[in-house]
């Protein structure tokens, strides 16, 4: 069995679900993607999506559905998407193990494509242990 190229949290699920629950009977769910832009060099970008593109991965969680745009897969394997709410700033966020820096205002991030030797790796490891 493959792997998903991200996961989410309860939290990012929910709020995946209440956009689409705010956004009109078209919406199905959200699109994470990235692009280049800001001071430490790309933003991730997330778009509502109305009509999926057969050629994005999908993951879902409890009927929340993110697609990923397949130009940022190399980017995004491993990340784990959340949405925090603090004092200041809501939103999602993203826990990338592909960042290498991010800027000092937390809005754009320097990343390095994944390391698929590594990734196969990691997987034959964890089937040889489970």
């Amino acid at each position: 069995m493959g792997f998903q190229v991200m996961t989410m949290t309860d939290a990012a699920a929910r709020r995946v679900r209440a956009i689409v629950a705010g956004s009109g009977p078209d919406a199905q769910g959200v699109r994470v993607g990235i692009k280049k832009g800001g001071c430490a060099g790309m933003e991730y970008t997330i778009e509502l999506v109305t009509a999926p593109s057969a050629k994005d991965d999908l993951i879902e969680r409890d009927g929340a559905k993110v697609w990923i745009d397949p130009a940022a897969v190399l980017y995004l394997l491993g990340t784990e998407m959340d949405f925090e709410t603090t004092k200041l700033r809501s939103g999602f966020t993203f826990s990338n193990p592909n960042q290498t820096s991010a800027c000092g205002c937390g809005e754009s991030v320097e990343l390095k494509a994944a390391d698929l030797a590594e990734l196969a790796r990691q997987k034959d490891a964890a089937v040889t242990a489970g």
